[in-house]
């Protein structure tokens, strides 16, 4: 089995991700062939020779059995348009094109997840200027205010009251008239807590609880946060199961909220999800599941 991973290009004066060096280590012990690719390294040709429209630094490859884009929210137009020609050359994609550009758009997620009468956070849309009393009505203070395209925590305020979000949203105006902002009600059992469920081929392989290192709202792990494991329960698995659903995505990290009375909603949806948290609280090998649900998928022994 031949595989590629579409991911930035790495910086040589870091250390690599933990996500492609865990990539690379099982596909090792697998034997499988396994190539990272930035999408600067691709040139497409779009004509009848199909099989030969795709480049790597400048000359043809043999297409792969699979792709794993890991871009994420940061998946540029150009990086779409390379999983996209990959899609029309017949090659699988995990996740697709389609998926991960809906689960990037923070509001559509919002929008699909409620239309299939998912618990979500009550959300609202703002245009400058912004209307705080429409704000306080239909969602009240403390607000969550969010950029439509953040990843890891960036780009999430907690706005306390009326004059804070006025200071807030002034200075995102004036900055960025145009800046795509949307706000979301505030789940005070969840505050400094969240939930994230890894999911591979649809169905829940782990679940951690996140906690903030005592200042903030925010629980990302990748921001400092602690994570412990956390039993999987009949609601965990199917709400996460029916948000993979709705949005199309085979792997994904689904982020829940703690709602009242011990129950949960659905806050964010995450298509390339990193797992050095979850594999250092829970006992999974992200990647060996991922390796095994693509065998399967593909068929490939």
């Amino acid at each position: 089995m031949k595989g590629w991973i579409l991911n930035r290009r790495w910086d040589t004066s870091v250390p690599e991700d933990y996500s492609v060096t865990r990539f690379r280590a099982q596909a090792e012990k697998e034997g499988l062939e396994l190539r990272v690719l930035a999408p600067e390294d691709f040139e497409l040709l779009v004509d009848r020779e199909d099989r030969k429209s795709i480049l790597i630094d400048g000359d043809e490859s043999q297409l792969p059995d699979f792709v794993l884009p890991r871009m994420g929210a940061k998946t540029t137009y150009f990086t779409f348009a390379v999983i996209r020609h990959l899609e029309r050359l017949g090659v699988p994609c995990f996740n697709s094109s389609n998926a991960t550009d809906t689960v990037k758009d923070k509001l559509y997620t919002q929008q699909i997840l409620a239309e299939t009468n998912l618990p979500v956070p009550k959300t609202m849309l703002v245009k400058f200027p912004v209307n705080l009393d429409l704000v306080e009505k239909h969602l009240g203070f403390p607000v969550v205010v969010k950029t439509l395209y953040g990843v890891q925590g960036r780009g999430v305020f907690l706005a306390e009251d009326r004059a804070s979000l006025n200071d807030m949203m002034q200075l995102i105006e004036v900055t960025d008239e145009k800046a795509n902002i949307i706000m979301q009600e505030f789940i005070e059992e969840s505050y400094g807590k969240d939930l994230r469920v890894f999911m591979v081929g649809g169905r829940p392989v782990a679940c951690m609880k996140r906690m903030n290192s005592g200042e903030g709202f925010k629980a990302n792990f990748s921001q400092g946060g602690h994570v412990e494991k956390y039993e999987i329960t009949p609601e965990i698995e199917w709400l996460a199961t029916e948000a993979c659903r709705a949005t199309g995505l085979d792997i994904a990290g689904v982020d829940l909220l703690f709602d009242a009375e011990g129950r949960f909603k659905i806050c964010e949806i995450n298509s390339a999800p990193g797992f050095k948290g979850i594999e250092s609280v829970c006992d999974i090998d992200i990647p060996k599941e991922i390796f095994h649900f693509l065998r399967i998928r593909l068929g490939i022994v």
